[in-house]
């Protein structure tokens, strides 16, 4: 078999951990497989770099960012590659140069186009264990991107699709994906498997467990992933197209703190003016989740929609700098709210999910700004001091109800 092994940084955070983790991997290989084992950056190391950017210069490139924060990576990797050198087993860290990890040109948040596998597997072939960079690739003009946040994850489906790996296995420092985050909801279960539709939805609403766009890409080449704990040996969740038990109506709850509602009032009510403010905001990459447009006053209308909140000064900005083409009478932002959902591909076939929410959000005395739905998803923001309250009462609604 070939396996494919992604570890978090928490996993590799200090010398005992990569020992640890360096084990795992040399267990699976003396079992007569082939590993291949994506690593993050150690610990808290990207936050640390990116913080040393900001003291020497706040406005740096993104360019000059991307080829300081692939140093976290290209750390873990090696120390790795020594680690089970040390136990004995030979090992050769890869950084996205060596394998050739082809990507778009957007630094910062770059999208894999396709990888190189011959080094990959000429190493395989010598009877080695590869330890591959995750988080990063290069561009056309050969400079280090980096994929966004938890974006190793994606290396890692990525690496699995293009080798036709067996498995593909994500590591964390919890047991699996839950019905919602444990640190928030002590009642929160471990799901036993999800399927990718649902699995993708929790991860774009803020569960942190995946990241994003490598269920996109598992699911686009039918990747098994696995998530699993890297500190124990528990069975963890199983991501898959579908799922053998009978359909729980809702499979989990989301939140997410880091959004932003920008509104913008005095519209004209014309033909276009909708496509002018978001075509604006997708030629600067800026991503809008929940819109909601209403009837203004004069012949007017008010849209708002919701962004990450990393992303709002700037959309502000932008809306700004075009506001003759866009011509509005008032911007407004808010920035103190958050976003919490419920997703499970059982609602589809029930009526009154939503309903359901919004009885438990009303019971705790939460009011709801703006709503968003999906065949299998119910969004609402929400004030951000109500997220705990919201996420537990919700999910006692559903998850506990099931």
């Amino acid at each position: 078999m070939l396996i494919v092994k992604k570890f978090g940084g928490t996993s590799v955070a200090d010398k005992e951990r990569i020992f640890n983790v360096a084990r795992r991997c040399i267990e699976d290989y003396k079992k007569g497989n082939q590993v291949v084992v994506v690593l993050s950056a150690m610990g808290k190391q990207t936050d640390i770099l990116l913080e040393q950017a900001r003291e020497i210069n706040p406005n740096a490139s993104k360019r000059e960012i991307d080829m300081l924060l692939t140093t976290g990576e290209q750390i873990s990797v090696a120390l790795m590659a020594m680690a089970m050198g040390a136990l004995g087993v030979p090992a050769i860290s890869l950084n996205a140069f060596q394998v050739a990890m082809h990507t778009t040109s957007v630094y910062g948040n770059s999208r894999l186009k396709r990888i190189d596998v011959d080094r990959i597997q000429s190493e395989l072939a010598n009877n080695k264990i590869v330890i591959i960079t995750g988080f990063q690739g290069i561009n056309q003009l050969d400079d280090y991107t980096t994929l966004g946040r938890g974006g190793s994850d994606t290396t890692a489906v990525a690496l699995a699709a293009a080798l036709h790996a067996d498995a593909c296995e994500i590591y964390t420092d919890v047991d699996g994906v839950y019905t919602a985050d444990p640190r928030i909801v002590k009642s929160a279960r471990k799901i036993d498997e999800i399927t990718y539709d649902e699995m993708l939805e929790l991860a774009t609403l803020g569960a942190g467990v995946l990241h994003n766009r490598s269920v996109e890409m598992a699911k686009k080449y039918g990747v098994q992933l696995v998530v699993r704990s890297s500190l124990n040996t528990s069975e963890g969740t199983v991501v898959k197209e579908e799922v053998k038990m009978e359909k729980m109506l809702v499979s989990g709850v989301a939140s997410d703190k880091n959004t932003a509602r920008i509104a913008v009032i005095g519209l004209e009510d014309q033909p276009g003016v909708a496509f002018k403010l978001f075509n604006h905001l997708a030629k600067y990459n800026i991503n809008v989740d929940i819109i909601l447009q209403s009837v203004g006053r004069d012949g007017t209308k008010d849209i708002s929609f919701t962004v990450n909140e990393d992303n709002a000064d700037e959309a502000v900005e932008i809306i700004k700098r075009h506001s003759n083409s866009i011509k509005y009478q008032k911007l407004d932002i808010e920035k103190s709210v958050s976003k919490v959902s419920i997703v499970g591909a059982g609602m589809m076939s029930n009526a009154g999910v939503a309903a359901k929410m919004f009885e438990a959000l009303y019971d705790v005395g939460v009011n709801i700004k703006m709503i968003s739905t999906s065949e299998i998803r119910v969004t609402v923001l929400i004030d951000e001091v109500h997220t705990e309250k919201a996420m537990n009462a919700v999910h006692e609604a559903f998850c506990l109800a099931e």
